[in-house]
């Protein structure tokens, strides 16, 4: 009996399966019972077996498939940011920024040891605290009051936020293709992803207002700098989108502001004035280096609150040694300009190297942040098969999928710290991988 599914409500039945699973009783792939064979064992209706899948299937932890019964899905690992230190390969899918233009600390650290921090201290530092606030005020509306917390980077936060106001198998909006630290934080949590179309505008009205009627309990957008596609709010899309929202206050919002002090583009939010559940996150990894694991969360300060009960003073904190490095660094003239001139190098960089691709017949065009989102004529995975064969190691963007078939024809590519010879050899053995391929599919 403790390898059989057991209870007598949806709820009971759902866990039961997921003790399974845990106890390795089951695994990816195994047939679940007939809806009808496990009612009639189980002495309950029929609806409620039915229940008791489809609350799996929406957490994606089991497949329905109709006649073909339901089973245990295959839950593969979600692809990681980073390259890849096993190649040999030149990996131009990194998402990495260039640290050649990540800021030398070393003056800075002798500077902020300053006096011991001890056990029930404030979480976040009197200095970082001041800089942040006027740093958020400058992008909150106005009309909303906020509170402010420390984490240790845009993930966690993203985390923290989700784990203080949902459940599990909770709704949560996603961009689609989205951040692959998004999929992961959304999955692991044992939340229910749906999925956002992103055009040229950011995420799009119509998907938004889907996802609002599918029960959503929370929104997580990019403003600017979308990863995977590049793309930001314009300041109509950022209007449709709040007027969306506006019949929907308490869903919680989080905007991941990941690329600010880097950004070619306005801010645009989403977040209007009367929104009550709501969160701004921004990150320093990406203009001070991802091993400064740092964000600022502003937030309404019932979110505030909750939030900074999850960050207990000297269990789960984040470092005033590192807060104290981070208000040096950011205060700094020399940095902040370090940090501009690192800013216009990705958008050049990544403007060439778009213009070069479609001189040689493979039209791109870029966004901001520090990638580019190319559109290829079939499966991306086949191109990134032909450029691994000239050396290339790129991303194919099936990775950054929920939803969206048409992400499986894009690559995202890290080009910024190419010099100009190695980037007019990836744009000539792409564009030759791409002729390669069309012909392969002329002859089939």
């Amino acid at each position: 009996m403790d390898d059989e599914i057991v209870g007598g409500t949806a709820i009971e039945i759902a866990e039961s399966v997921r003790r399974l699973l845990d106890r390795g009783a089951l695994a990816p792939g195994d047939a679940l019972p007939p809806v009808r064979a496990l009612a009639d064992r189980l002495h309950v209706n029929r609806n409620t077996v039915m229940a008791a899948y489809g609350q799996l299937a929406r957490a994606g932890v089991v497949v329905t498939r109709g006649r073909g019964g339901t089973s245990v899905a295959d839950r593969a690992p979600v692809a990681q940011e980073g390259f890849a230190s096993d190649s040999v390969l030149r990996d131009v899918g990194t998402g990495n920024p260039d640290p050649d233009l990540i800021p030398d600390p070393s003056a800075a650290l002798a500077r902020v040891a300053g006096r011991p921090v001890l056990y029930g201290e404030p979480v976040i530092d009197p200095d970082l605290a001041a800089w942040a606030d006027a740093w958020m005020r400058d992008a909150v509306d106005p009309a909303l009051p906020f509170g402010l917390t420390v984490t240790s980077g845009a993930s966690d936060a993203i985390e923290r936020l989700l784990a203080q106001a949902l459940t599990r198998d909770d709704a949560v909006a996603l961009e689609d293709p989205c951040f692959l630290a998004s999929i992961h934080t959304v999955r692991l949590g044992g939340y229910r992803p749906v999925a956002v179309p992103v055009d040229d505008e950011g995420m799009t009205v119509d998907g938004l207002r889907s996802a609002l009627a599918d029960g959503v309990r929370a929104v997580v957008c990019t403003p600017r700098a979308q990863n995977p596609t590049g793309a930001s709010l314009s300041a109509r899309r950022a209007q449709e989108l709040r007027a969306v929202l506006a019949d929907h206050p308490y869903v919680l919002v989080i905007e991941d502001d990941h690329f600010a002090m880097l950004s070619s583009r306005p801010y645009h939010s989403l977040i209007g004035p009367g929104h009550r559940r709501w969160a701004l996150v921004r990150s320093v990894s990406k203009f001070l280096g991802p091993d400064m694991c740092l964000a600022i969360a502003a937030s309404d300060p019932r979110t505030a609150e909750r939030l900074a009960m999850r960050l207990t003073p000297g269990t789960t904190w984040v470092s005033h040694l590192l807060q104290r490095l981070t208000h040096a660094l950011v205060t700094d003239e020399g940095v902040l300009a370090g940090i501009a001139e690192a800013g216009a190098h990705y958008a050049e960089r990544n403007a060439a190297f778009a213009a070069r691709l479609t001189a040689h017949g493979v039209p791109a065009a870029a966004g901001d942040g520090l990638n580019l989102w190319v559109r290829v004529p079939f499966a991306a995975r086949d191109v990134t098969e032909r450029l691994m064969r000239r050396g290339w190691l790129a991303r194919p963007g099936d990775e950054f999928v929920l939803g969206d078939d048409d992400a499986a024809h894009h690559l995202r590519l890290t080009v910024h710290d190419l010099d100009d010879e190695d980037a007019e050899q990836l744009a000539t053995d792409l564009a030759a991988a791409v002729r390669a391929g069309d012909l392969v599919r002329k002859v089939g």
